[in-house]
């Protein structure tokens, strides 16, 4: 079945339940988790430019994603699960490219995400990393949604 998994995550509430998915997941299949951190300069590149020293700030996100990453491993290592870790700063470029770039990379047979599930306007204004994932992605796709709010 499935070897190796990668997971995304970011720090979100449904990051946390995709890597809590993969987890369960990768100790039933005794396969071995790839996680992956991100640092996209596409919020810096729009709002903040004029404001921030750029690389500072870029360095305190690797600082988080690096933090991230420990965290998520160790989660995994408690539950019995061997976790590997990645953290890409990207330049440029798409979420889901570099996703689907480090499951190719990696070697990865399926990618497990957390995904907010938004439709509408929000999903059109907000765009869907994980939809665009699911589009491009050479393996299967497993998304993990949000709980829905409670109103």
């Amino acid at each position: 079945m499935y070897k190796r998994i990668l997971v995304p995550i970011d720090g979100s509430d449904t990051a946390a339940r995709g890597l809590a998915e993969a987890i369960t997941l990768a100790r039933d299949l005794k396969a071995t988790l790839r996680l992956l951190n991100l640092t996209s300069d596409f919020v810096l590149m729009v709002e903040m430019s004029n404001v921030i020293d750029y690389e500072k700030f870029r360095e305190g996100l690797n600082q988080v994603g690096r933090r991230l990453l420990a965290q998520a491993s160790e989660l995994a290592k408690a539950q019995g699960v061997t976790a590997e870790t990645s953290l890409h700063d990207l330049r440029g470029g798409r979420v889901a490219d570099a996703i689907v770039e480090e499951a190719r990379q990696s070697r990865c047979d399926l990618i497990v995400i957390g995904t907010h599930g938004r439709r509408g306007v929000a999903r059109a204004m907000l765009g869907s990393d994980a939809e665009n994932v699911v589009r491009s992605s050479p393996v299967p796709v497993l998304l993990v949604r949000a709980p829905a709010p409670v109103s």
